[in-house]
């Protein structure tokens, strides 16, 4: 996969928007994908937390061991068993699981490394996102990019109503899950008039979700 290539930035987005869901209470947190420590790094300043990361790219994963408490490099999927058991008050997977191969794998195995209580936070990718709705529906095109809904390193995609689904069948209750970072285009609302405004969803790139495992 072509992670090397990616544009500047990718991997030191603040996620500022996703900082709203952290427990607050949380003191010991796992960022799973973490980059190069930016998010981390904001929840430190926030909460004083003790925050490990989980990256991918060795460059990226070196820079935030300068910062964080404690960084493993490699696929997530390699690192879950170096995780402490019963440890992580929150664990984030900021636009993570639709990358992995097998995302609901990697759910099932990290709910040991939750402590009592503990959530999971994630931000995955909206495929009825309109710009790419509207493209594969009139326009028959799903042409893959280098960053976005359509990101060519993309293994898996969601809607809204499918991510829901993916946490209730592997037995997680859901505290909180709604579309972030929506469009401020006229489009989704006109795109909706004729639908009786039954595709609301079509305005957000992305959705937020917060879970427990369920007792």
């Amino acid at each position: 996969m072509d992670y090397e290539n990616k544009p500047d930035g990718y991997y030191n987005d603040d996620r500022e928007e996703m900082l709203v869901f952290l427990p607050k209470k949380a003191t010991k947190i796992l960022d799973v994908g973490c980059g190069n420590g930016v998010f981390s790094n904001s929840i430190i300043r926030k909460s004083n937390a003790e925050v490990w990361g989980i990256e991918l790219m060795p460059k990226e994963a070196e820079i935030a061991r300068k910062t964080l408490h404690k960084v493993f490099t490699g696929p997530c999927e390699e690192q879950i068993n170096n995780l402490p058991d019963n440890y992580f008050e929150a664990i984030y997977f900021n636009d993570v699981l639709e990358h992995l191969v097998d995302p609901y794998m990697v759910l099932e195995k990290i709910k040991s490394k939750l402590a009592p209580n503990g959530v999971i936070i994630s931000s995955i990718p909206n495929i009825r996102y309109h710009n790419v709705f509207i493209k594969l529906i009139f326009k028959k095109e799903f042409e893959y990019q280098s960053f976005g809904v359509l990101d060519k390193t993309h293994l898996r995609f969601f809607t809204g109503k499918s991510i829901k689904n993916m946490y209730q069948n592997l037995g997680f209750e859901i505290i909180e899950h709604k579309g972030i970072n929506g469009s401020k285009s006229l489009k989704p609302i006109l795109y909706n008039i004729p639908l009786l405004f039954l595709a609301t969803d079509i305005k957000y790139p992305q959705y937020a979700t917060v879970v427990k495992i369920k007792k």
